[in-house]
């Protein structure tokens, strides 16, 4: 199967344009083995799917509940990729797919500047009443000016995109060397993907576009040039609402759920790591 067969015209990863049927729907690039969702849509048609109905039923049971459990993943990320920043250095911060704003909470007094992107209006609402000026929209389709980014953040993002290697790219064209890309999204490289193939928890179209591994997100970002400074797998923490919530279905606003909701799992969480997701920081380089 080639390029011309599909609605891709050439792999993120490598721009090889020759592919191959990975599963029902799902394409891999004979040249670096990227894999990709088979999608012939818009990014508009995308976009629609990150309404209202995805942080309040859909994906989450409700996102703005998830709030402490959410900040405890991200204090987590941000504990490493602190780590890795100068203080003098690294002032602006610009997270794309910024939601509620959750993130830019935990981090706004390190920095000088914090805002990001999001084509959600219901998401960026809440980020607004926390007080951040972001920007609803696709990051392509946004005109940046001069602004520069010390560190750019793309949280469970990258997969959703139907062209991340164009955000990685307009991204770096808005950072200077020595500046910081953080990115967290699955590996399909991992033993509990190659396990689990078309079963895996991640595998799902159209929300999930890219399935990246460590050598293909590798490749990606050393192509516009981000050398990598930490890549490894990495936990999250999960609320046992949520948990409930994805693996009996419930339906939100049901007797069911509402019970759930009104009980001892809304309050708790747990730390979990499968060790299929990968967190990668790049540097930029001249």
């Amino acid at each position: 199967m080639t390029a011309t067969e599909t609605a891709l015209d050439r792999c993120v990863a490598c721009h090889g344009r020759s592919f191959k049927p990975r599963f029902a729907g799902v394409l891999e690039c004979t040249d670096c083995g990227h894999v990709f969702a088979d999608l012939d849509c818009t990014e508009a048609d995308l976009h629609a799917l990150y309404q209202d109905g995805y942080f309040n039923g859909d994906e989450y049971s409700d996102y703005a509940a998830e709030k402490h459990t959410l900040q405890k993943n991200f204090r987590l990320r941000w504990k490493v990729l602190a780590s890795l920043l100068d203080e003098n250095r690294h002032r602006r911060l610009f997270e794309v797919g910024c939601a509620h704003g959750y993130f830019l909470e935990v981090v706004r007094d390190r920095f000088s500047t914090v805002t990001g992107i999001d084509v959600s209006a219901h998401a960026l609402s809440h980020a607004r009443e926390l007080g951040f000026d972001v920007i609803e929209g696709n990051l392509l389709d946004t005109d940046l000016g001069d602004q520069r980014f010390d560190v750019a953040c793309m949280w469970d993002c990258i997969e959703h995109l139907k062209s991340p290697d164009l955000h990685v790219e307009k991204l770096a064209a808005h950072m200077d060397e020595g500046a910081m890309i953080a990115i967290t999204t699955g590996d399909i490289g991992s033993l509990n993907a190659r396990m689990r193939g078309k079963k895996w928890r991640l595998m799902h179209p159209p929300t999930h576009v890219h399935y990246f591994s460590k050598a293909t997100l590798t490749k990606m970002l050393e192509r516009y040039g981000f050398e990598i400074r930490y890549l490894k797998h990495c936990g999250f923490h999960r609320s046992l609402e949520n948990a409930v919530h994805g693996v009996l279905g419930l339906e939100r606003g049901s007797r069911a759920h509402r019970a759930v909701q009104r009980s001892v799992l809304s309050r708790l969480s747990f730390y979990l790591n499968l060790y299929d997701i990968m967190y990668v920081i790049g540097e930029k380089r001249a």
